[in-house]
């Protein structure tokens, strides 16, 4: 056995998952094949299912999506909104799985249960270390989501205009006080 020299299989997986992130945030869960991005890979389809054994599992691996959210508390308070909204947003310029994701969680089941997972496990808890009462987190991480996939689903999906020519820097200056808003104002229940 060699150490170091990447094996075959490891060429093979990571073709396959980068054709299945293009497939899948180009046309969506329901339209892409394991036929065609199989060919993307230049592989037989075969190959795919050897090594994900069917398509859900094929999109689980390749919508596997680290937020990579930032340390709320590092910064000024009253600037995490902010900070949140660029985060996203710079996000949303380059990664592909999480367009894909987008793309799929809204006509998939099994995607948007993904989705959800991903917002629990990652998103509840930055948004805990910044509200007012942690209790509330899941609650402000959904209102932050709202907005965030809102956001992306008009400019990275459907592209509506202007809102595609808008520069990031506008873009965060109109989504960031209402993240803020989420993250750190008192209940408005109370």
């Amino acid at each position: 056995m060699t150490h170091g020299k990447p094996r075959r299989s490891d060429a093979t997986r990571a073709a396959i998952l980068a054709a299945a992130r293009e497939r899948f945030a180009a046309e969506g869960y329901e339209r892409a094949t394991i036929r065609a991005i199989a060919a993307d890979a230049g592989i037989d389809p075969t190959m795919v299912m050897r090594y994900y054994g069917n398509k859900e599992r094929l999109f689980a691996a390749a919508a596997d999506v680290d937020l990579r959210l930032p340390d709320l508390t590092a910064g000024p308070p009253d600037q995490v909104g902010t900070r949140l909204a660029r985060h996203f947003l710079a996000r949303w310029e380059h990664d592909e799985p999480m367009a894909a994701l987008l793309r799929a969680g809204a006509t998939n089941e099994a995607a948007a249960q993904r989705m959800h997972g991903i917002l629990a496990t990652q998103l509840v808890p930055v948004v805990a270390t910044v509200c007012p009462d942690p209790s509330q987190a899941p609650t402000r991480a959904a209102l932050v989501a709202s907005q965030v996939l809102g956001a992306a689903l008009c400019r990275y999906v459907l592209r509506l205009s202007p809102f595609t020519e808008m520069p990031a820097e506008d873009v965060t200056a109109w989504l960031g006080p209402t993240l803020q808003r989420y993250l750190t104002a008192l209940d408005p229940m109370v």
